[in-house]
């Protein structure tokens, strides 16, 4: 059966995401920029880590703490009994930089329809609240990611539709685009860390898998690409199904 074609709510959610977008990308140049997206940013940081964390839970690992550092960056310690595999090490390894990219493209999907608006809200700030409970060992995540989790739970409660939506999206748009701020991380094959030399994460990927760094990097943002892109075709779908237009 043929969906009926409404370009209005196309072209209302296409400008919301732009919106989105627009927000991400500027807020940052402007003057006290880097403060107000500070929380943002910290979330971000938390998504990446969650990832190598949670990877590693999957893989038999201990999930040990994840710390969040005031610059921004942060790391996740997983520990494990006898010597890892390579492919699991290079699996965790990768999880970080697609973690913002899978929790980027769920919250754009959920954007795309009103029943889902509130279960993703309360959701996510229910992780972060397990979380921090569990795993975060820092005092800029204990104060950061609460803060954020409260804001987001205020939102499903308070907020009408259209800021429900846009919410989802920003956060969205903010995962995917999180990617370009570690650029130059995904093509080093190392990096210092709270004073700490460590491996990149492609770093890691080639010491565990042999092929250079980056081409890991290459790799890594292929898939965030298209995992972005498919939750974009869809989310801009009416109801799901695929985007026609009129010439």
């Amino acid at each position: 059966m043929t969906r009926p074609f409404t370009p209005r709510s196309q072209q209302e959610q296409l400008g919301r995401l732009i919106i989105a977008g627009v927000l991400v990308t500027m807020v940052p140049q402007l003057p006290l920029g880097n403060y107000l997206i500070y929380p943002f940013t910290i979330l971000t940081t938390w998504f990446h880590e969650m990832g190598h964390g949670l990877a590693g839970l999957a893989l038999g690992h201990d999930f040990e703490r994840l710390v969040i550092l005031p610059s921004g960056s942060g790391y996740a310690e997983t520990a494990t009994y006898g010597e890892p595999s390579a492919f699991g090490q290079a699996i965790i390894s990768a999880s970080g930089p697609l973690g913002p990219t899978m929790i980027g493209s769920l919250l754009i999907l959920a954007s795309s329809r009103a029943r889902y608006w509130r279960p993703a809200l309360y959701t996510l700030a229910g992780l972060i609240a397990l979380s921090t409970l569990i795993w975060v060992r820092s005092a800029v995540g204990l104060i950061v990611l609460p803060l954020v989790g409260i804001a987001l739970v205020a939102v499903a409660l308070r907020a009408k539709g259209g800021l429900m939506c846009f919410t989802l999206q920003f956060l969205g748009v903010l995962a995917a685009l999180s990617m370009f701020r570690d650029w130059d991380y995904l093509f080093s094959h190392s990096a210092v860390i709270d004073g700490r030399p460590m491996l990149s994460d492609t770093g890691s990927m080639q010491e565990a898998l042999l092929l250079p760094y980056w081409i890991w990097a290459i790799v890594i943002i292929a898939v965030s690409g298209l995992m972005i892109g498919a939750s974009l075709k869809y989310a801009l779908a009416e109801d799901g199904g695929p985007i026609r237009w009129r010439a």
